[in-house]
């Protein structure tokens, strides 16, 4: 079972905690990680684009003129793809892109990512980051002497004004546990840990 340092809002390292080896150093398959990841982006897309066809632009009722006589390739609706106004041919239509990955396999990454996280040391855990008041100076000097920059930092329940005081701050992204996924994970340099939140984690992903 690993251990890890406990910190403060100033630093200081206060305590130890332990990551328990069933989340937090399990092997780590690159390509569940890459399936899971590819999920929760394309789940992402609105998948609204969309072109009328030859059936759905208005007109095309009546024959625009004579099939013979006039010199002109006979055209039968004014709807056909060769004039002004009429349908695109073969354009995108509104569709769902999304698909699901089994539950096992979205526990089992997730748990990856965070052994990812482990092995690289960028786990900091902290026993509390209560802010007085909402000031994102206040937030930014926490992060300076945690030594760290881009983070995603995951609570264990709401925090009003860390929520607040981070929203400004465009390369840090704080998160509740119930939200936590393997993207948001792999995508910030650094995870902060409220200690707590460990335990939910822990428990959500053993259970």
């Amino acid at each position: 079972m690993a251990v890890a340092d406990v910190y403060n809002m100033n630093g200081e390292r206060v305590s130890e905690t332990d990551l328990p080896d069933g989340v937090f150093s399990v092997p780590v398959k690159q390509h569940i990680l890459h399936e899971v990841v590819r999920m929760q982006m394309v789940n992402r897309r609105s998948g609204t684009a969309a072109a009328k066809g030859r059936s759905d632009v208005r007109g095309g009722g009546q024959k625009p003129y004579r099939q013979k006589g006039t010199g002109r390739a006979r055209a039968g609706s004014r709807r056909s793809p060769l004039w002004r106004g009429g349908g695109v041919v073969f354009g995108p239509s509104q569709r769902s892109y999304s698909y699901r990955v089994p539950k096992k396999v979205r526990r089992q990454a997730l748990k990856m990512a965070l052994t990812s996280k482990l092995q690289s040391n960028a786990v900091i855990v902290m026993d509390r980051f209560d802010l007085d008041t909402v000031k994102t100076k206040r937030f930014v000097e926490v992060l300076k002497a945690l030594k760290t920059e881009e983070a995603l930092i995951v609570t264990d329940r709401k925090i009003e004004n860390l929520e607040l005081s981070s929203r400004n701050v465009s390369y840090v992204k704080v998160l509740r546990s119930e939200g936590l996924n393997v993207y948001d994970i792999l995508r910030f340099d650094r995870l902060i840990l409220l200690e707590p939140t460990v335990n939910q984690i822990v428990e959500r992903l053993l259970s």
